[in-house]
C-alpha cells in the first residue's frame, strides 16, 4: 500500500501525473491533490481520473502506470 498524489499542474501534453511521497519529482504541497492509499499505482491512476480527465504515471516513481 502506498499514498498517491496527482500533480495539479499539467505536463505540456496535458497529463496530470500521479506520484508517491518518495518521488524526487513530487510536486509542492500547493500543486498536488491527495488521491488516496492504494495497493498499486493502477488503482491510484483510476482514482486520479475523478480529479482530471487526462492522467498518467510519473516515469520515475510510477513507471508501471506510465501510458505511452
Amino acid at each position: 500500500m502506498d499514498v498517491y498524489y496527482v500533480n495539479d499542474a499539467a505536463q505540456p501534453n496535458g497529463d496530470h501525473e500521479i506520484h508517491n511521497p518518495n518521488c524526487p519529482y513530487l510536486p509542492d504541497i500547493r500543486n498536488r491533490t491527495y488521491v488516496g492509499v492504494f495497493p498499486t499505482c493502477h488503482e491510484a491512476l483510476d482514482a486520479a481520473k475523478e480529479h482530471y480527465d487526462q492522467v498518467n504515471g510519473c516515469p520515475h516513481c510510477c513507471p508501471d502506470c506510465r501510458i505511452g
